[in-house]
């Protein structure tokens, strides 16, 4: 684990890949090239204490908007301080209608996340107020490789560029998230995972928050951070796609390269 000191307390690094147990696989490439796009893959074998990377250069130094993978810690966030009681906490619809349909409606917090209804969320952050958020950003040196994310507008800083978080700050997210490592309560933490939890079968358990955004180049940049259990063991991943083609299907294509990767790697049978 990496400290970060700043602003006379002590912050929780959220860096996941260490250089001693790391193997890239560049076959992982293919999975993007024939999507048409560019990115990055990283899993974590929790028991045996392994990275597979497709590429470590990217893994490591190369940042991006969240997007709304942001959700993640808006709703530990608002949970944590009250903004929210708990998953089932109703905000109105503010009457805007929008291109997404299951976004123009009354939302629980657990359908607006799934639903990643960014309004919601945005609302959510509002109701945190910007120096409450900044304080949790600091403590937990979320998206700090490069220097301090500082929030400039409270409810648009995780998509409009002003703050990058890595691949490997990602994955160190939502390993900490899985074993409760965070500096929220329990209860907090728990709430979150069952929001995430998308897939649950007999053979795997599949918790995820997907992310799509456009760079400063309007390009598109697209996340899937998570992880899946199987036999009750827990493999963390990051996927990052980008594309250049303003008509990518990014839900499609990141939920393709996660699916393929995770078959060619063995899982989604029980076997693991």
């Amino acid at each position: 684990m990496r400290f970060l000191i700043g602003l006379s307390i002590v912050l929780l690094g959220l860096t996941a890949c260490s250089p001693n147990n790391v193997k890239e696989d560049k076959s992982l490439e293919q999975f993007f090239t024939d999507n048409k796009v560019t990115g990055v893959f990283g899993l974590f074998d929790n028991g045996q204490g392994n990275f597979t990377i497709s590429d470590k250069k990217r893994f490591r130094d190369s940042a991006y908007l969240p997007a709304s993978t942001f959700k993640i810690v808006n709703s530990l966030i608002g949970i944590e301080t009250g903004r929210v009681k708990d998953d089932s906490t109703v905000i109105p619809w503010d009457g805007k209608v929008r291109s997404i349909e299951n976004w123009n409606q009354d939302l629980s917090m657990y359908r607006a996340f799934r639903y990643s209804a960014v309004p919601w969320f945005q609302e959510l952050a509002r109701r945190i107020g910007k120096d409450t958020m900044q304080r949790w950003l600091d403590t937990l040196g979320y998206a700090s490789r490069y220097g301090r994310a500082t929030i400039n507008k409270i409810d648009t800083f995780w998509l409009d560029n002003s703050i990058k978080i890595t691949p490997d700050e990602q994955l160190g997210l939502v390993k900490k998230l899985y074993f409760d490592q965070l500096p929220f309560q329990r209860r907090t933490h728990e709430i979150v995972r069952r929001m995430m939890l998308f897939e649950d079968n007999a053979n795997y358990k599949l918790s995820y928050k997907t992310g799509w955004g456009k760079n400063e180049r309007a390009e598109n940049t697209a996340w899937i951070i998570g992880w899946i259990e199987e036999n009750k063991h827990p493999y963390f991943f990051v996927l990052q796609v980008s594309s250049k083609d303003p008509d990518a299907k990014m839900d499609v294509i990141r939920m393709n390269i996660l699916k393929g990767i995770l078959k060619q790697m063995g899982f989604m049978e029980g076997k693991k």
